[in-house]
């Protein structure tokens, strides 16, 4: 289903390229995708219409269920940026030849992305090979998806041993309640949601000492990018300036607000932001991150996809699917 999927994102691309153009620049007006359930500093800068007033024009904000869905999005020309889309659904798109650009690193998470499996199960790290055989539920084509595989193959589960469901983390959180499923992979609400019936398998310490990374970017379409460098800018150093503004002082009140933006109580937003790292645009342009090992990870995270027959073939490189021009405008800002 992600190859055809992936496929058929790039019809559109062409017939999108006036439409995100004239979204800009036309009516004055652009649409960004994002997550709910997923809080952010960034939708402080929403909700005060900070980013309206930098880009001195209308942003439409769409919440979305998956990133595969926001590449599909960004394909038709519905959506001209993508705020905090897993790699894997981005790289999905890329490696079936959709032009999209990764702009920034959105936010770096560990123990909010995970596999949660039945309590009833009493099945842990030690004896993880007893999932063999189980029913899964996975949001495909995810950071989720990604970690999945990752974990499964450390663990020695055949992945052909397993029945694997596509399902968002919600509808995921649900299934393993009901025990439709024995266990369920997902992040933000979901995840939290998950945990309430049953127990990761590694911690988000454990995984990246497994070399299983997890973060988050921001996308547009190149031609997009191309024809609105500045605009693109000016969203990006909006969303620095409130990344930058919790970093330094993660208060109550600007919880309140973010928690208010992504549909959550105090309580749960608290317990996701607090599992969630932001780097600053130096950090982002630093050798971790685009300065050297983002690219490489993309491939990585391709050649994963392709060895578990998710995608037809992999880029042989992912250098240009980062676009970090306007990260470097918008650290002059």
């Amino acid at each position: 289903m992600i190859k055809k999927t992936a496929c058929a994102f790039v019809a559109g691309a062409v017939m999108a390229m006036t439409a995100q153009t004239a979204a800009a620049d036309g009516h004055g007006e652009i649409t960004v995708a994002y997550f709910l359930e997923w809080p952010m500093p960034m939708m402080a800068a929403k909700a005060s219409g900070a980013y309206d007033e930098a880009l001195g024009m209308k942003v439409n904000w769409v919440s979305f269920e998956t990133g595969t869905a926001m590449s599909a999005a960004m394909a038709s020309g519905d959506v001209q940026i993508a705020l905090s889309q897993g790699v894997p659904p981005f790289v999905v798109a890329a490696s079936g030849g959709q032009d999209i650009q990764v702009v920034d690193v959105a936010v770096s998470y560990s123990d909010n992305d995970n596999c949660v499996v039945n309590a009833d199960l009493e099945i842990d790290k030690d004896s993880a090979g007893e999932l063999a055989g189980k029913k899964v539920a996975v949001p495909l084509g995810t950071a989720a998806h990604y970690g999945f595989l990752r974990q499964m193959d450390h663990f020695g589960v055949p992945l052909d041993s397993l029945s694997i469901v596509d399902m968002p983390p919600p509808e995921g959180a649900n299934a393993l309640g009901q025990k439709a499923v024995d266990f369920a992979c997902g992040y933000g609400g979901g995840l939290a949601s998950m945990k309430e019936y049953g127990n990761v398998l590694l911690t988000g310490a454990e995984k990246e000492d497994l070399g299983i990374l997890v973060f988050d970017v921001t996308s547009a379409p190149a031609d997009f990018i191309a024809e609105n460098g500045d605009v693109v800018a000016k969203f990006l150093k909006v969303t620095a300036d409130a990344n930058a503004e919790w970093n330094s002082n993660p208060s109550d009140e600007m919880l309140a607000v973010i928690a208010e933006q992504a549909g959550m109580d105090m309580d749960a937003a608290k317990s996701a932001i607090s599992t969630m790292k932001f780097p600053s645009i130096e950090e982002q342009l630093s050798s971790k991150w685009f300065g050297g090992a983002a690219a490489p990870f993309m491939k990585g995270v391709a050649d994963v996809f392709v060895e578990a027959g998710s995608i037809d073939s992999a880029l042989d490189s992912y250098e240009g699917a980062v676009n970090t021009g306007p990260l470097e405008a918008a650290s002059n800002m």
